[in-house]
């Protein structure tokens, strides 16, 4: 085709194409500013504020960014005062290549008073915080669009706008968007590994998982079954997509900084001692103080034993096995001896979406009652728990709202087990799944 032929061939955007593109860039400006407000307003933002200023403390203050100076900072917003010994300290815990992530955030305040000189520093976090909660909104739509997808799911418009909205709205997803918390984006990657290893992706798969290779407290168990997956299945493109992007970050990184190792591991080994605290074996010692054995690290090492024979059976077996060990394993976690934050519970997300598909498929005459009943359930007792932990000012509420979205997701994918590992669909069963 020559050169006229292209030109002659080319479209230009229509009216109707033009409006739809205003209306959206208008919409996103709105929810951008709206966002930006509600940073203002609300308390909070911790864990933005952690990287935030870990990362403009490297850039313009030639401040240590894993040192006590930004953990003190960020306590001040939490506690309104340094930590005692016994509360968590938020100490920086990034690998510095994920620090460097956060540079165009801790950049953007400097740009923008380029054009606005009258911009007053007051205003940079929370600048910075509103363009983070854009960003983490579209996170919490797309993950549950990719978990409907990983489960081949059809679900009926409502059914898909109420899983939106609940992404949206739920409890632990308030707390995470008001919190800043990186699990949004976190759950945004394990799905996008999953999705591309089901498409055999590989290498886009291993880079990906690369980037996930941190927050432990979140997903440690999935980043392991990942590697069992790859090696039982001889998916060594996934391997080879994780080394390049470990090459290529980790040399950006060093460079960058070249002395970051040591005072990471430092800050690493930190959090994990004072986050002892926060941890399953903490609230049962205080649940039953009189045990004589330490209940949250046996119910631990039994759960790890469970979900390594899940793995075992998962690693060659069909997609959708796959995917249910998966869920199992991000379930599984937080009750593993790890700090339990409620923001984090926000990866719970693939399970529910899964044993919502199962409930689906299985209950045909009552699906819709069925499956509005288990979201509804999941929506309200969270915010009963909070209510009750406010007005009450009770620590065992707290501290069910830590515990229990786990054991309740490990709970329901044990409950439709069967459905999930049994053999492939028959026809009859998908033309059921998609009335």
């Amino acid at each position: 085709m020559s050169f006229q032929d292209i030109r002659k061939t080319r479209k230009w955007l229509s009216a109707e194409e033009i409006r739809l593109l205003v209306f959206v860039l208008l919409a996103l400006g709105a929810l951008l500013a709206l966002n930006i407000y509600l940073a203002t307003l609300l308390p909070g933002g911790e864990w933005l504020y952690l990287r935030w200023s870990g990362a403009r403390a490297f850039l313009f203050e030639q401040v240590e960014p894993y040192g006590s100076t930004i953990a003190e900072r960020v306590q001040q917003i939490v506690y309104g005062r340094n930590a005692f010994s016994s509360e968590y300290g938020y100490v920086l815990n990034d690998p510095f290549y994920i620090v460097l992530l956060y540079t165009p955030l801790a950049v953007l305040p400097e740009f923008l008073s380029i054009f606005f000189r009258s911009l007053s520093p007051s205003m940079y976090f929370p600048i910075a915080r509103g363009v983070w909660m854009l960003f983490s909104e579209a996170a919490m739509v797309g993950s549950v669009i990719f978990a409907v997808r990983l489960s081949e799911w059809e679900p009926p418009r409502w059914m898909l706008i109420s899983l939106i909205g609940f992404s949206l709205f739920s409890y632990f997803s308030l707390n995470s968007l008001i919190s800043n918390s990186p699990t949004i984006f976190l759950t945004f990657l394990y799905l996008s590994i999953l999705l591309a290893l089901r498409s055999f992706n590989d290498e886009l798969a291993g880079a990906l998982l690369f980037l996930a290779a941190y927050q432990w407290e979140v997903g440690a168990l999935f980043f392991l079954f990942i590697l069992i997956f790859v090696v039982a299945n001889r998916r060594w493109g996934v391997l080879a997509g994780f080394g390049m992007s470990l090459f290529v970050l980790c040399i950006v990184s060093f460079l960058s900084y070249p002395g970051w190792g040591l005072p990471y591991i430092r800050a690493a080994l930190s959090d994990w001692y004072r986050g002892a605290s926060l941890n399953l074996d903490s609230i049962l010692s205080f649940w039953f103080p009189e045990s004589r054995f330490p209940l949250g690290t046996i119910i631990a090492a039994l759960l790890l034993l469970l979900v390594f024979i899940e793995w075992l059976g998962a690693a060659r077996e069909n997609f959708r096995r796959v995917l249910w060990t998966a869920s199992l394993s991000l379930a599984a976690t937080p009750l593993l001896g790890f700090a339990v934050f409620p923001s984090n519970h926000v990866v719970l997300i693939l399970p529910l979406v899964f044993v919502l598909l199962l409930v689906w498929e299985r209950w045909n005459r009552r699906r819709a009652l069925a499956s509005a009943l288990v979201l509804f359930i999941a929506f309200a007792v969270p915010f009963g728990l909070y209510l009750a932990s406010v007005n009450i000012n009770a620590r065992i509420y707290f501290e069910l709202l830590a515990i229990l979205p786990p054991l309740a997701a490990i709970l329901g994918l044990y409950w439709m087990r069967w459905s999930a590992i049994r053999l492939p669909r028959t026809w009859l069963d998908q033309m059921n799944l998609h009335k």
